[in-house]
């Protein structure tokens, strides 16, 4: 940045603050000194450009919402002269950069400045006769997109036609009419910088103008060729390979084309509505039918339709070839090798679901172009002419508009979609090819179960198939196929376990006769979501002893590898330390996990089967672990010794708390498995060295906690007394060590708060302190979802305590321990985003000592200043914390800081109390203004007065006391 750059930058912050107060001839001295040379002109552009980009796009969070008004009224003033100045040097300089400067400049003020400037002078003229100029093209049309996309009464609107019949007439002499689509790819690829902006804010301008204008020219047939010319070239622009300039392409497409399809199904179902057959018949009709409106008159819709018939057809053709890739898709192309994605590129998934959305309006516009569109692609993939590329978009597309035809129409193009791709898979030769068919295979059929519920073969011929590809070798085939299996086995778990015509039984018991020879060449992860699957399968099952059945039958393997390992282990324990039996041991409770996830409460028995052996397994572990860290110190905690025989224990917890989550005999496990973790789980943890402590057990008691509410409350003392002082002894040295047991402590507090709050009350003054302390430090927490955790947590422990007993005394002892300890975080900028939570916990705190009816005892130290010191806790609060910021920012002014506070302490409304919090926010940051700081009070004042009149004139509002004298697959 140069010094002058840098000098302009300050100027600007000093007219934020002092101008119009100070130096009220601002604009008047900068005009008349930019007319003097051309040198101080350029320059005075640059500081009106800074000027308006201060005040109308960065005054956010830096100015106060009544500066921001001001200026804006102000700069709306003075921009006579501004304009005059602008006029003046385009028809006098021939200064090119000058040029530049003021078009720039110009473009920073179009947004907002009276319409009378712009098409009532000569600025639009102006700017139409420097667009087809080389060198001054691109910033002319970057002031012809602020005037385009401007929103105007409707007197404007012949205005606007006009305006973009003479742009299109210029346009001319750039770019020829109707350009096909590889002109403008091939001229942005092969063009220089400056061509290739171009190409991008002509894709800015048409989309801008069109979102505001479109439909009056569609009310204008003398418009009509004008706004397809447009349209066209905006399609043309739409396959430039730039991602910004397709994501500004698509926006607009996305908002055209659903404002297309809305008023056609308005048209649409007022003819079904006001045909003669309508009151008889069921109401229904196909949105992608021809259709017409009542009489046989064509409906605004139909004759948008109509109108706009070409650019949607070419719309659709977009869509088929530069369709995104799914997320589901993690098989990609990378310089001519197909790998397995280690990434997902977020802005790509944003640009599928805007895709995805586009399409599906224009296949409900049309199926039958849509259909043909892609039919016509698949041919030609097949006739030989296929690329990795043009088969990946053309099945991405059709796996996007899944539910967009009806029945029918679905049936018969999947038919004809997954047999010429399974045709295309078999016929094709090496293996990158047929990874990417069989990517693309997993994806259609995935994006379709209603089509594969309602055909068994198919479903049948799918699933074998995948199981194919789960012995396929190369990278990422076969996570796809076990992703697939688990999706379609989500959808159709039903169809898996009833007896189909024509097979002998049902397919999960065929299923689990090849079970082993299926799963062979899977790795541990695979195996897993492979498990999840077959448990939904089992799940589906109604009759108890055949999902009995099948639960053995699939947990037969996993059961056989942990019954050797637990008989190798009686006979020497040794053996549990060997790195491939706790690898063993670690995959089989993983899997045991999946199949619980997905089966649910069917999974008792194997739970039952499993419990004893898996707490023997959990107390060996632990045992070793201390031993091992207690022994070897903070470095045996990191070896890999360790690790391992900790994942065991992490992968048993976890187990335990899943089948917690999704257990439905809440007796049984108050009864029984409750009991069983005290000693086992929750006496290791108290007992253990801290390396050794799992955070698990912290999110397991607080599931068990969620889970059970109040029938936990007879245990919470006994969790309370192992886990609470041990934690905090290990997480309150600093901020950095042990995150997990961090975020899990707090949330184990937040269900103790939500569900078993009585227990609190039986914790002495000083736990209860240390209760208040842990949450403090929760939310001064740099770490974002900790600190969350701890405003929230917070928030539910003030409204309860706020209902209970014990309000006043906890009040009396917190309140204003709290108060400060929020404002703190709330004006400290790395706890921003606590912003929201920040203001709902003080707006309640305030609301607190606005009558008596929740603290009955004075806030202050009644023995120091006496039961009088204050009318009541409204005034003291007030005071205190007029005092407490007048310390902390003494930048700020008495006459800013009661202002503030009265604000703060009168205001109700949630909305209003967020931005009177954003004032304040931006009054602490910069010195006070003597000038305006009154006057910002006084609007202060004026509101809180107007509030309390509307209450008061509403009987029974104030309080008395404040007045003188609220599925399918079935």
């Amino acid at each position: 940045m140069t010094f002058m750059n840098k000098l302009n930058l300050i100027l600007v912050q000093i007219l934020k603050q002092d101008w119009p107060a100070k130096w009220p001839n601002f604009i008047t001295d900068l005009v008349t000194a930019s007319k003097t040379n051309e040198t101080l002109c350029e320059n005075s552009m640059l500081i009106l450009k800074l000027l308006s980009e201060e005040v109308f796009d960065f005054s956010r969070g830096e100015l106060t919402q009544a500066k921001t008004r001001e200026l804006k009224q102000t700069l709306n003033t003075e921009f006579r002269s501004i304009h005059e100045l602008c006029m003046f040097v385009l028809g006098n300089t021939r200064k090119t950069e000058l040029i530049k400067a003021t078009l720039t400049a110009l473009a920073a003020y179009l947004s907002w400045i009276p319409p009378g400037y712009i098409f009532e002078g000569q600025l639009v003229q102006a700017l139409l006769a420097m667009f087809p100029q080389a060198p001054f093209r691109n910033v002319a049309l970057q002031c012809l997109t602020e005037i385009g996309q401007l929103q105007m009464p409707a007197e404007f609107d012949s205005h606007f036609a006009s305006f973009y019949r003479a742009f299109t007439t210029q346009l001319v002499q750039i770019l020829p009419p109707n350009p096909n689509v590889l002109f403008i790819q091939q001229a942005y690829e092969t063009g220089t910088d400056e061509q290739q902006v171009f190409v991008q804010n002509l894709g800015m301008f048409y989309t801008g103008f069109f979102k505001h204008h479109i439909q009056y020219l569609e009310t204008q047939p003398a418009e009509h060729e004008a706004l397809l010319l447009g349209l066209n070239n905006l399609v043309a622009i739409s396959y430039v390979s730039d991602r910004e300039v397709l994501k500004t392409c698509l926006d607009y497409w996305n908002v055209f084309v659903a404002d297309v399809y809305t008023t056609h199904c308005q048209t649409t179902l007022g003819a079904v509505i006001g045909s003669p057959g309508a009151a008889g018949g069921d109401g229904g009709f196909s949105f992608g039918s021809p259709g017409a409106a009542a009489n046989g008159v064509a409906g605004p819709g139909m004759a948008r339709k109509l109108l706009y018939i070409d650019i949607l057809k070419r719309l659709r053709a977009l869509m088929i070839n530069r369709m995104a890739k799914p997320e589901e898709v993690i098989i990609v192309e990378d310089e001519g090798q197909i790998i397995r994605e280690t990434m997902k590129d977020t802005d790509q998934l944003m640009q599928y679901r805007t895709m995805r959305e586009t399409l599906i309006y224009l296949s409900h516009l049309d199926y039958e172009d849509t259909e043909n569109q892609m039919l016509d692609k698949l041919r030609s993939q097949m006739g030989g002419t296929w690329s990795w590329q043009a088969l990946n978009t053309l099945c991405w597309a059709i796996g996007s508009i899944s539910g967009s035809m009806n029945e029918d129409q679905e049936n018969r193009f999947l038919v004809t979609v997954i047999r010429d791709l399974l045709n295309l898979c078999e016929i094709t030769r090496g293996k990158d090819n047929k990874a990417v068919i069989a990517s693309n295979i997993m994806y259609v059929v995935g994006q379709y179960p209603k089509f594969l519920r309602a055909h068994w073969k198919f479903l049948k011929t799918v699933v074998n198939k995948l199981f194919e590809f789960m012995h396929e070798t190369h990278p990422g085939v076969q996570d796809m196929a076990c992703d697939t299996f688990l999706k379609i086995s989500n959808k159709c778990k039903r169809k898996f376990v009833v007896l189909q015509l024509q097979e002998q039984q049902p397919f999960v018991a065929e299923l689990l006769d090849g079970l082993t020879n299926t799963i062979q060449d899977l790795q541990p992860h695979q195996i897993h979501a492979f498990f999840e699957a077959v448990g939904l399968m089992i799940g589906a099952e109604v009759d108890a002893n055949k999902r009995e059945e099948y639960l053995g039958r699939l947990m037969a393997p996993p059961n056989n590898i942990w019954a050797q390992i637990i008989q190798q282990a009686t006979v020497n324990r040794e053996v549990l330390k060997q790195q491939d039996v706790i690898k063993s041991l670690q995959n089989v409770l993983q899997t045991n996990v999946s199949v619980c996830s997905s089966l649910g409460d069917p999974y008792l028995s194997q739970m039952v089967h499993m419990a004893d052996t898996m707490l023997q397994l959990y107390k060996f572990y632990s045992e070793d672990v201390t031993a091992a860290i207690s022994s070897g110190g903070v470095h045996a905690a990191r070896s890999s010794f360790v690790k391992y025989m900790r994942s065991v224990k992490k992968s048993i917890l976890r187990l335990i708390e899943v089948f917690v989550e999704k257990c439905e005999n809440e007796q049984l496990l108050v009864q029984k498995f409750v009991p069983a973790l005290m000693g086992p789980i929750l006496g290791d943890y108290a007992s253990s060295v801290p390396d050794a402590r799992e955070a698990e057990v912290l999110s397991l008691f607080a599931a068990i906690i969620r889970k059970l509410k109040s029938q936990m409350e007879p245990e919470v003392p006994q969790v309370l007394q192992a886990v609470f002082e041990p934690t905090l002894a290990m997480i309150t040295t600093n901020f950095e060590d042990y995150p997990d047991h961090r975020l899990k402590f707090f949330s184990l507090l937040h269900a103790i708060t939500n569900h078993c709050f009585k227990c609190l009350f039986a914790m002495n003054p000083a736990q209860v302190k240390l209760l208040i302390d842990s949450i403090v430090w929760a939310f001064r927490h740099t770490e974002r979802n900790v600190a969350e955790t701890g405003l929230l947590l917070l928030e539910d422990l003030l409204k309860s305590f706020a209902s209970s007993d014990f309000a006043t005394q906890f009040h009396q002892t917190y309140y204003t321990h709290l108060v400060r300890e929020v404002f703190a975080v709330m004006t400290d900028t790395f706890h921003t985003p606590g912003f929201k939570l920040h203001c709902k916990i003080l707006m309640h705190l305030f609301s607190l000592v606005k009558n008596d009816q929740v603290i009955k005892a004075p806030l202050w130290d009644v023995a120091a200043k006496g039961p009088t010191a204050y009318p009541n806790n409204a005034a003291f609060v007030q005071e205190f914390v007029c005092s407490l910021l007048a310390s902390s920012f003494p930048n700020m002014t008495p006459v800013q800081t009661q202002s503030a506070v009265a604000g703060m302490m009168a205001i109700e409304d949630k909305r209003a109390f967020k931005h009177h919090m954003r004032d304040f926010l931006v009054q602490t940051k910069a010195f006070g203004n003597a000038e305006t700081d009154q006057l910002y009070a006084d609007e202060t004042a004026a509101k809180i007065a107007e509030a309390q009149a509307r209450l008061q004139a509403i009987p029974g509002m104030v309080p008395p006391n404040q007045v003188n004298d609220d599925m399918a697959d079935s």
